[in-house]
């Protein structure tokens, strides 16, 4: 200790901070290396290493005073020669909220490093407001505009500055960065009246002046900041709705045709009074229909429509003019198509945005009516359209949802596999598939999923070293801390967690029916106890969630969320303030999932050993002894949690259903917790007399009870699962996991049993008690076989029903969906158009490429595709059930 206190010239006990941190080797090297060369790269090392201490919550403010200290020994003697290395010491004082020292050495002659103005003015900005001195900050920000007056995020630091918006400093951040605020809770009553009029008038002064100077119609910022001083205003209440209405046509007419039009102007929509959002889109028609014809009138009509979505005015319409409306932006996808005849199949088409706006509109219809033609359409639109050009990737998405939700899973699969997302995009697009697939009879395809998101995030890991010497060479030391968060961040996320617990798990079903493989791969995962430990601390990760949740369509907010299986409500019963709450919700619920996953490898291997020690003569097999019991119990008191309830009052509630004084429905939404629950209930009860359980209590449930509760809540489910084509929607993922999860849980159960009373060598005597018992037992199992093989028969003969409906009617069923009747409000008008397009195509007039595309289009074929998909995710929980049974057959006969 007295050697590293030397070597840091510092006391002892900030010294032990650092030794106690991760990063101390690190540190350590690097002061040596610049004690012998005296080169600012290992100093700066040094430093970013102490950094990297505190952020990962050691040792404070001890440290970094260290680490400043090392860095004013240094300047003292060599000075500072490169800007980076300015940077570093800057973010040094800003952690330790030295705004005033920061200043000062960025006003000094250390300040000529930064040599790019803009840079060196944001960061005088930046430290000016987070010192407290707005009205220097403000100036420093004015400054700024001139040089850049596109800059959106700078404007809105100049109002955060001006107007002193609290919400736009929040106090102890350490955040390089000011929060930008563009929230409608930000508020400036602190400012006297008279303070906020003057200032609002400075800021509209000084807006119009950088609109006289700037005089360019390619610059957004001036145009955008006139309409943030309204919102401004109102916010305070001293707003004018007529002035923002009246800057926001101008906005329109000069920018109107850009895809980021409606997100620039979203915030600022908020505030207008409602009756004045329809005399809004009134104007816009009227300035589309003044507009020159050009590529940017596409463009503008495509910002209406998105506006018209955005505040709610679709909800409002009848069904006709619904479907009024999806005609209308088909037929202009249609006319636009000669714009791009000339374009590289990779580049974007004017007026594509129409088809995923004509599928979220059918959609809309689809959920207020069910009727299931709207959703054949939207699927058709969109497949057109991914047929003129492959590369869409809004299409794609949109397509992955609608065929999950349609059981149509293959094509789904299809779809994001041919979005080719690599790298870090797995972790942020991966959400789009992950979660109906993990509940899929896609085995196969689930586990290349899992592999290729776990190889990635693996090789990631590896690789983040070399990329953070690759930083450190280049002397580009802010990215070193950069690499090395993000690093932390992955390792963190809870999709990662996700994908590891269930790779196992999933391992485990697909292995189920042989034993020895259940036991090889249980063996590889520490029997469960490694899953254990996590689950133990993992509140205290602090888990990350990483996935770009705004590129979900607006029926799916979240994994969990499906506006599509709950009663119409018009889509502003969902305005986008909650969706914080509705993020945060899911992100528990994802915490609670995995919690529960953890448990279960470990929860299977102890069921299996309890249930086989039950063997009379064998309760020493394999070492099981009370602490296993126990370990047992302490799991299922765990478990019980997950299903809502405390242990006692949960195997009450499981034998009340059993025995038929309670239905199904009793078990809520939880029911494959709760019928995972109750396999591993009865494997411990099998035992639970012979470990001495304190209350002395045995639990009403054998293996009789266990295989009729299985058979019944599979029939059910059989039963209430309506028709997969005139239903979307239906959840057949309970059915396939009741067969995967539970019911292959129990099954492996039986398998160690069956083992457990042949031990191979071993000859069993006859005619004592103990040989009796296992006859008794023995009996028992084997009923419990032929209770399987019978549930499983049950849904081996539900899917060859369904599998062996012949395709044409299947096809014929849903094309009739699309036929036209008299009524005006029915699906199959936005298919005519597509149908006319595809028919009076002229190769001149849009194109080779579009129009042999078009050509090869038919929506019977689309009609086909669903069909068979749906029938070879069918085909494929067939041959899980089979599978099954086959070896269900084989156990029963060594019985």
């Amino acid at each position: 200790m007295r050697k590293v206190s030397e070597q840091f010239g510092t006391d002892d006990g900030t010294v032990q901070l650092l030794c106690s941190g991760i990063f101390f080797c690190e540190a350590t090297t690097a002061i040596k290396m610049y004690k012998i060369a005296w080169e600012e790269r290992f100093l700066l090392w040094a430093v970013c290493s102490i950094q990297l201490q505190v952020f990962c919550g050691d040792g404070g403010e001890k440290l970094l005073q260290l680490a400043e200290a090392l860095l004013k020994k240094h300047i003292a003697s060599h000075s500072l020669h490169e800007p980076e290395a300015l940077s570093v010491y800057i973010s040094l004082l800003e952690q330790q909220a030295k705004y005033g020292d920061a200043l000062e050495i960025l006003s000094g002659s250390l300040g000529s490093l930064i040599m790019i103005e803009v840079d060196k003015l944001r960061m005088q900005g930046r430290l000016l407001a987070r010192a407290g001195d707005y009205g220097g900050a403000t100036d420093i920000f004015q400054k700024l505009l001139k040089l850049c007056p596109d800059d959106w995020e700078c404007f809105l630091h100049y109002f955060g500055c001006l107007l002193e918006d609290d919400c736009s400093f929040p106090s102890g951040s350490n955040s390089s960065s000011i929060q930008v605020s563009t929230l409608m809770g930000c508020q400036h009553r602190h400012l006297a009246e008279d303070l906020f009029d003057s200032r609002i008038s400075r800021a509209s002064e000084f807006v119009e002046s950088l609109m006289t100077e700037v005089g360019s119609d390619s610059i957004r910022g001036p145009g955008w900041a006139n309409l943030e001083i309204e919102r401004r205003k109102m916010i305070y209440g001293k707003g004018n709705a007529d002035k923002l209405m009246e800057n926001l046509i101008i906005y329109f007419s000069r920018f109107g045709h850009l895809a980021s039009f409606t997100a620039d102007v979203e915030v600022f929509l908020q505030v207008l009074p409602g009756d004045m959002k329809k005399q809004l889109l009134e104007n816009l028609v009227k300035i589309i229909a003044s507009s020159t014809p050009s590529r940017s009138v596409p463009g503008q009509h495509i910002t209406f429509f998105k506006i018209r979505e955005l505040i709610g005015d679709t909800s409002s319409l009848h069904v006709k003019d619904l479907v009024g409306f999806a005609v209308q932006m088909t037929e202009m996808y249609c006319h636009n198509l000669p714009l791009s005849k000339d374009l590289d199949v990779q580049e974007s088409m004017h007026g594509e945005e129409f088809l995923s706006m004509t599928c979220n509109v059918l959609v809309q219809l689809f959920w207020r009516t069910k009727n299931v033609g709207y959703l054949l359409e939207a699927i058709m639109v969109l497949e057109l359209g991914l047929t003129v050009r492959r590369y869409v990737w809004q299409y794609k998405i949109l397509l992955i949802h609608l065929y999950s939700y349609w059981n149509a899973l293959p094509l789904a699969y299809d779809w994001y596999k041919s979005l080719d997302v690599k790298n870090i995009l797995l972790e942020t697009v991966s959400h789009h598939i992950f979660p109906q697939m993990l509940t899929s009879s896609l085995l196969g395809d689930v586990n290349d999923l899992l592999k290729g998101y776990l190889r990635f995030m693996d090789d990631h890991f590896k690789e983040s070293a070399d990329l953070t010497f690759l930083a450190y060479r280049h002397r580009n030391y802010s990215k070193v801390i950069e690499f090395i968060q993000f690093k932390e961040r992955l390792q963190r996320s809870n999709q990662y967690l996700t994908a590891k617990v269930e790779g196992s798990i999933l391992e485990l079903k697909r292995k189920a029916d042989s034993f020895e493989e259940v036991e090889s791969v249980l063996g590889s995962l520490n029997y469960g106890s490694d899953f254990l430990e996590v689950s133990s601390d993992i509140r205290s990760k602090k888990l990350t969630y990483n996935e770009d949740l705004k590129l979900r369509p607006w029926w799916t907010p979240s994994f969990d969320r499906n506006y599509l299986s709950e009663p119409y409500k018009a889509i502003s019963s969902y305005p986008k303030e909650n969706l914080r709450d509705e993020v945060e919700q899911t992100e528990e619920k994802v915490m609670r999932t995995i919690e529960k996953r953890l448990l279960l490898p470990r929860l299977i291997y102890l069921s299996i050993k309890c249930a086989s020690s039950s063997i009379k003569g064998n309760f020493n097999l394999n070492g099981f002894d009370s602490k296993d019991s126990s370990e047992l119990k302490s799991l299922l008191e765990s478990y019980s949690k997950f299903v809502g309830l405390p242990f006692q009052d949960a195997t009450e509630l499981l034998v009340a259903v059993s025995s038929g004084k309670k239905s199904f429905e009793d078990f809520s939404s939880n029911l494959i917790d709760w019928m995972n629950f109750a396999v591993f209930f009865n494997a411990w009860n099998l035992n639970s007399h012979k470990a001495n359980t304190s209350d002395g209590y045995m639990f009403p449930i054998s293996w009789q009870v266990l295989c009729t509760l299985l058979e019944q809540c599979i029939s059910a489910k059989i039963n209430s699962t309506k028709s997969l084509l005139s239903s979307p929607g239906t959840d057949l993922s309970i059915l396939i996991q009741l067969v995967t999860e539970p019911l292959t849980w129990h099954s492996l159960i039986i398998q160690s049993c069956v083992r457990a009373s042949l031990p191979s060598g071993k000859k069993k005597k006859k005619g004592g008690s103990s040989d009796q018992s296992n006859t008794q037992l023995s009996h028992a199992i084997k009923d419990s076989v032929s209770s399987l093989i019978d549930t499983i028969d049950l849904v081996t003969k539900w899917l060859n029903e369904q599998i062996n409906k012949p395709v044409d009617g299947d096809v014929d069923f849903l094309l009739s969906s699309l036929q036209i009747e008299q009524s005006d409000d029915g699906p199959g008008k936005v298919v005519k158009v597509l149908e006319n397009l595809v028919s009076t195509v002229d190769d001149l007039e849009v194109g080779e490429r579009i129009s042999r595309a078009l050509r090869s289009w038919s929506h019977v074929d689309v009609a086909r595709k669903i069909v068979t998909a749906q029938g070879t995710a069918l085909a494929e929980f067939l041959s899980i059930c089979e599978s099954k049974t086959k070896a269900l057959l084989a156990l029963k006969l060594q019985i």
